[in-house]
């Protein structure tokens, strides 16, 4: 490495953010990056490890060693191309992503891991800056019709790679504008839609074609695809919530967390929204669940005005500190805090909801919850007897996460084959559904997942693609 000494000599340190009285009164972006000369310093101490746990652990191997001595060479682009080589969009995932590379970071064994989710979006971002990022045209066309359906992060990752390589690309999708959960799911002050927006714009120059307002299984017959194109990729996500089916749950007030969230969007966009208005000015909310979604819902409520906020997990209560012994280089179980968190939210723990509790006026005013004890190492679940107790809420949200894929319209149309999680079965070597020419990437066909897994999938699934038309392909694994 450049400095190969540096882990000894340097501490880590990472971006801040706004001061939390600031932050909480707006929803844009509110990282503070590092100047340019502190970023190549945590860079130096990448430690030349001699097996880059980080690239193991990173659904798509990023060359982390790589870049990070580039970036302390101050070799910017070079360190772009590198990342740019194995991750189409690592601005979403410099920020979105909980980076398990860090995690197995060998530094993490008695140290602190490299910033490694900091540099990447110091990268990318500063590519854009010096507008070292352009499109990247195929030199010539292959005649090949492919349809996407699905503009989420293996949707994009999907249609970019096989455009590239000059195949034509329709990217269908049933919201007004594309970006699937990356646009509709995750908060503005998380991701701002001007990122995805440049995206687009760049995925446009290269040849793919975008059809928001496209409901493929409603408002487009799902077999018009199978006449109209040489290939059908499936990336619809999974949608299907989990839902929390006890007494009282037809109460007014009570909402699975997506739709939260996806108004907020709107809201910020300046999109309409349909529907009742669902917002946590000047109420008490109570979020169900305990991961990334429930922490989304946080910022939100706090954003909007939110009287009180607390976030109920039926799990119990991680440790503070992972006994790196055991767990390294593998994500650990550990108790962690999101930026929202911080912001102001009371947790709870192994608690699970008995009931709703509502009023005369059919609206939510509470729940009733019952404390839970573990035991077996985890995989039995009883009451604690006599420990019920009232949690006072006007807003209540679901975020337990989904099930699966939406089963109505276009699975059931085109009638591909599920495993046995309700998912779309298809392997990950070929990606091919049970009928030929439709492919599944994504949620759709590995479950609830995240942005970084979704990369993976779209380009692993676009290389299937090529290879399923062209008999070969250049696109890399």
């Amino acid at each position: 490495m450049g400095k190969p000494t540096g882990f000894l000599e340097i501490a880590r340190h990472g971006r801040s953010y706004e001061p939390i009285a600031e932050r909480v009164t707006h929803f844009r972006e509110f990282l503070v990056e590092l100047p340019e000369l502190n970023v190549r310093e945590q860079a130096a101490r990448c430690m030349d490890c001699g097996i880059p746990y980080c690239h193991y652990s990173c659904p798509i191997h990023n060359i982390i060693p790589d870049w990070n001595n580039l970036v302390y060479d101050g070799e910017w682009f070079g360190a772009l191309e590198t990342l740019h080589s194995t991750n189409n969009f690592p601005e979403f995932t410099g920020r979105v992503c909980p980076a398990p590379c860090e995690a197995s970071c060998t530094l993490d064994i008695n140290s602190q891991p490299v910033t490694i989710k900091d540099i990447e979006c110091a990268i990318v971002d500063k590519g854009w800056d010096e507008s070292w990022i352009t499109p990247q045209i195929a030199p010539h066309r292959t005649g090949k019709r492919i349809s996407v359906v699905g503009s989420g992060p293996s949707g994009l990752a999907c249609a970019q790679q096989l455009a590239r390589v000059g195949h034509t690309v329709v990217v269908f999708d049933k919201n007004p504008r594309i970006g699937g959960i990356l646009r509709y799911g995750i908060p503005e002050f998380k991701l701002e839609a001007c990122l995805i927006d440049r995206r687009l714009a760049q995925m446009q120059a290269e040849g793919v074609e975008f059809r928001p307002n496209s409901h493929v299984g409603v408002e487009i017959q799902a077999h018009e695809l199978l006449t109209k194109f040489d290939a059908v990729v499936l990336a619809i996500g999974s949608e299907r919530p989990h839902d929390l089916n006890v007494p009282g749950r037809a109460l007014c007030g009570i909402h699975f967390a997506m739709d939260f969230l996806i108004q907020q969007n709107h809201r910020v966009t300046g999109q309409n929204i349909t529907g009742a208005n669902i917002l946590a000015k000047n109420k008490d909310v109570l979020i169900i669940g305990g991961g990334d979604t429930g922490s989304d819902c946080i910022g939100t409520a706090i954003r909007q005005g939110a009287s009180s906020v607390t976030q109920l997990e039926i799990m119990p209560k991680p440790p503070i500190h992972e006994d790196k012994l055991i767990t390294w280089p593998n994500w650990p179980l550990k108790l962690r805090f999101s930026t929202s968190h911080e912001e102001g939210c009371k947790r709870d723990w192994a608690v699970a909801t008995k009931r709703f509790i509502g009023g005369s006026d059919n609206q939510v005013t509470g729940i009733k919850a019952v404390r839970m004890e573990w035991s077996n190492n985890g995989h039995v679940m009883t009451e604690i007897a006599d420990s019920e107790f009232e949690i006072k809420a006007e807003l209540v949200l679901l975020a337990i996460g989904f099930i699966h894929p939406v089963h109505e319209g276009i699975l059931s149309d085109l009638g591909v084959a599920l495993d046995k999680r309700g998912n779309v079965a298809a392997s990950s070597e070929d990606y091919q559904t049970s009928v030929n020419k439709i492919f599944a990437a994504g949620d759709v066909r590995r479950g609830q997942s995240l942005v970084v897994w979704a990369i993976r999938e779209g380009r692993q699934c676009a290389r299937a693609v090529d290879i399923y038309l062209m008999g070969n392909s250049k696109l890399p694994t």
